[in-house]
C-alpha cells in the first residue's frame, strides 16, 4: 500500500478526531459543545476529514467475549515462494477469511502477521487447515494470547 501525504490538521480537527475515535455517535450538538465551537465550523470539518479519506469509516466496536470469541491466536507466518501469484492466492485467502482481524507484511525473518480471533482451539484449527489448503506456507507458528492488555482503536494524532 502506498503511502499518503498526511492531511495538514489544525487543532480544532484534532479535538474533532479525538473525540469522535472516543464515542463517534455524538451528535453534533454534543460534539460542538465539548469543543466549544458551533455547530456549522463542526459539520464543515468533519465532512472535510470525510472527504479527505482522514475518517475512513464510522463503525461499532464489538467486545470479542461477548460474542463467543474467546480465543486470540497471532499466527506467525514464513514462507519459501515471494513470487507474485503466490502472493495473489494469499492476500485473497486472507481477505476472504472473517477470522483474520488484522494482517501484516514484516521485515525480518517472519514474512506476516496475523490476528485471528475464534471460539477456540478447535475453531481455530479448522481455520489453519482452510488457511493451508488455499496457499502453500513455509512454516506457521502459532501464538495463543493468555491475557489482552491493552487494544485499541484510538490513533495518537501528531501535533501540527
Amino acid at each position: 500500500m502506498a503511502k499518503r501525504k498526511p492531511a495538514a490538521l489544525d487543532a480544532l480537527d484534532r479535538n474533532i478526531l479525538a473525540a469522535l475515535q472516543q464515542d463517534a455517535t455524538l451528535s453534533l450538538d454534543e460534539l460542538a459543545t465539548r469543543l466549544g465551537a458551533s455547530k456549522t465550523p463542526v459539520w464543515n470539518r468533519i465532512r472535510k476529514l470525510r472527504a479527505a479519506g482522514v475518517i475512513a469509516r464510522e463503525v461499532a466496536i464489538l467486545d470479542p467475549e461477548a460474542v463467543g470469541l474467546h480465543a486470540c491466536f497471532f499466527v506467525l507466518v514464513r514462507t519459501a515462494q515471494h513470487e507474485p501469484g503466490w502472493l495473489e492466492r494469499f492476500v485473497t485467502a486472507v481477505r476472504a477469511m472473517p477470522e483474520i482481524v488484522s494482517a501484516h507484511r514484516l521485515a525480518g525473518e517472519i514474512d506476516y502477521i496475523l490476528q485471528v480471533r475464534v471460539p477456540d482451539a478447535r475453531a481455530y484449527d479448522a481455520f489453519y487447515r482452510r488457511l493451508i489448503a488455499q496457499v502453500s506456507i513455509f512454516n506457521v507458528t502459532s501464538l495463543l494470547s493468555m491475557e489482552e492488555i491493552k487494544a485499541t482503536t484510538v490513533l495518537a494524532l501528531p501535533e501540527g
